[in-house]
């Protein structure tokens, strides 16, 4: 059965168009828009109506993709931007009214749990032990701790992510050594005193880890996300964008994106590395596996 799910986030709405294949997920399709609703949001905790119209107008047009594709069940959930909205009542109705979709507003819990399940069951090979799942967002960062067997056991999400921190920091382009520093120095307070159980393992999911393959590789150490740094802040945007087949908008958030990766790195004490899976996959997961809307079961994915 093929399944999609559109996740409204602080930067990007992403729909994923899959389906079940011997066990494992299989992408059919995938589209994003860079929608910046967080940006917006940070103008006074409201988003505006052209902002709401604009992500209803997006959703509704990956609606339409999805079920041209032939997908049977289709979940829309948004994240911290709407979430912590102070009219996010007013933006839902909104988008759901425009997209004629339900549109469900995520508990950092339960995004912190799907993104868990979307990065474990995508893992080539078994963990035994603890594993930490790092979701860097645009206006949020979740570390979750689990088991494969057993799932997410501790959630943890934290009011700080590569869109707020790129907002509030960055201005050069490219980003300059000072820049740099004020980004290492806020992110360095905000996690003062904040420790985590070491895991056996560690993955990173969302738009900032899955960028970085493409400049340093599939494994984020302290070596290759410094590189990943020098590149950020040797050429502009333009050119890394370029060179590295990403999109500008991209570019500029994702030296904030790396240097949460980095201290949430330091902080598990493991190196991360960068999931094939994430939220949402997570969600078609949960589709197939019956845990909403009545499935029979027929599909299930074991999770």
């Amino acid at each position: 059965m093929l399944c999609a799910a559109i996740d409204i986030g602080s930067n990007t709405t992403r729909l994923l168009v899959a389906q079940p294949i011997d066990g494992q997920l299989k992408s059919i399709m995938q589209q994003r828009a860079y929608t910046r609703i967080g940006k917006d949001a940070n103008q006074g905790g409201k988003i505006s109506p052209e902002k709401v119209a604009e992500v209803a107008e997006v959703v509704d047009t990956q609606v339409r993709l999805a079920e041209e594709m032939g997908a049977e069940q289709i979940r829309v959930v948004a994240t911290a931007a709407i979430r912590e909205a102070k009219n996010r009542d007013k933006v839902v109705k909104r988008i759901r009214e425009g997209a004629k979709i339900d549109v469900e507003v995520l508990s950092d819990e339960e995004e912190g749990r799907l993104a868990f399940l979307g990065a474990t069951k995508s893992l080539s090979h078994p963990v035994d032990g603890k594993v930490a799942v790092v979701d860097v967002g645009g206006g949020s960062s979740e570390v979750v701790i689990g088991t494969l067997p057993d799932g997410a056991q501790d959630v943890r999400s934290f009011k700080i992510g590569s869109g707020s921190l790129a907002e509030d920091h960055l201005e050069s382009d490219p980003p300059s050594a000072a820049e740099i520093r004020n980004l290492r120095d806020r992110i360095g307070e905000f996690f003062e005193g904040v420790s985590f159980e070491q895991p056996e393992q560690a993955v990173a999911v969302g738009g900032s880890a899955t960028s970085l393959r493409t400049l340093v590789g599939a494994m984020l150490e302290y070596e290759t996300l410094e590189r990943g740094i020098r590149v950020l802040t040797n050429d502009d945007i333009a050119e890394v964008a370029k060179r590295f087949e990403l999109d500008p908008r991209r570019v500029k958030l994702l030296p904030a994106g790396v240097l949460l990766l980095e201290k949430f790195s330091e902080l598990l004490g493991r190196p991360l590395q960068i999931g094939k899976g994430g939220l949402r996959e997570g969600v078609i997961l949960d589709l197939l596996n019956g845990d909403i809307n009545g499935s029979s079961g027929e599909d299930k994915v074991a999770a």
